[in-house]
Parts: structure tokens; sequence; C-alpha cells
């Protein structure tokens, strides 16, 4: 016999899904959204608000999220039930563009120091990182791009005196003439 409820075998997939809420630009509206995901055991990876229409007084609100294909249906539908939302767009289904910015320290070279500034400048100029401060012992760097570069040279950093990670969440936008 066939069941409604969630697989038992625990098969199913996690995905990652980059939704873009359009509200009003108005105390609470926040609050009422992260509490809409605290509520119900949903997690935000990544959040990100601005008022966007300035005129409508309008703010945009990019969320990233991870869950099976059931919950994050779910997460859609109830954020699109709320009052001061106006629209919910899930950017994961269309061909967008979403990019993070982060400024990454590295310092504490150690014993091989000079081989570990290089490689860190390498590193920043493949990524096309910034270099926006420098030290004799340390490095800021730059770097905006997809989510899955960010990660990728945190994690090459990490080898050479990772030492803090600053990170702006996702931004995102649908391709084409359309908006929101």
């Amino acid at each position: 016999m066939k069941s409604h409820y969630s697989d038992p075998t625990g098969a199913q997939t996690i995905e990652r899904r980059t939704l873009c809420v359009l509200v009003d630009n108005e105390p609470g509206v926040l609050a009422r959204i992260s509490g809409m995901f605290s509520g119900r055991g949903y997690n935000i990876e990544s959040l990100t608000v601005s008022e966007t229409e300035h005129e409508a007084h309008l703010s945009r609100i990019t969320i990233v999220t991870s869950g099976t294909a059931a919950m994050l249906n779910q997460i859609e539908a109830q954020l699109s039930r709320l009052v001061p939302v106006h629209k919910v767009v899930n950017l994961s289904a269309k061909a967008a563009i979403e990019r993070e910015l982060a400024l990454v320290k590295v310092a504490q070279f150690g014993e091989h120091r000079s081989e570990h500034r290089m490689e860190a400048l390498r590193l920043a100029t493949a990524f096309n990182a910034k270099t926006v401060d420098a030290t004799l012992n340390s490095f800021i760097f730059e770097l905006a791009g997809p989510y899955e570069d960010v990660e990728r040279f945190i994690n090459l950093m990490s080898a050479i005196g990772l030492v803090e990670v600053s990170r702006t969440g996702a931004a995102a936008i649908a391709r084409g003439a359309e908006g929101l």
C-alpha cells in the first residue's frame, strides 16, 4: 500500500533553492518571514534584503534554503500567504544569475612565509579576487561570484592561513527581459 506521507527509507533528495520574495518595505516584515521559517523548523542558509522599488516602497528578499522538493514547495506556498508578500519566485527553476560577495582575510603564513604569500596572491588572481588590504602579515581579498566559487576559494585559502570570512549572502536575478 502506498503512503501519502514522506518516504520512510529516507531516500528523498535534498535540493538547494533560491527564492526571491517581493514584500512591502515596512517594519516587522523580515521578522514575520524569518519567524515563518523558524516556527516550522526550516533553515535559512542565506538571506539578503534591500529596498529595490523606492516609489512603491517594496523590498526584495533573496532566501537560499535547502530541503526536499515537497518541503521547499511548502515553504513557497506559506511565504506567498503572508500578508506583506506580493510575490514569491523560485529562481532555481529559472535561468538566473546568482552572486555572493565575500571578504576573506588570510594571515599567519608560517615558516614558508614568502611561498604562502605568493600562493595566496596566485589563487586570488585565478579567482579574480581583488586585494583590498595588504600588510606584511595579512591580506584581505574581495571576491564576488557564484556560491560554489566562493566556497572553493575559501577552502583553498584554509590551507594557506585563513583567519576570517565575511559573506553577504546570495543576490540573484532571473535572466531575460522580464522583471519580477
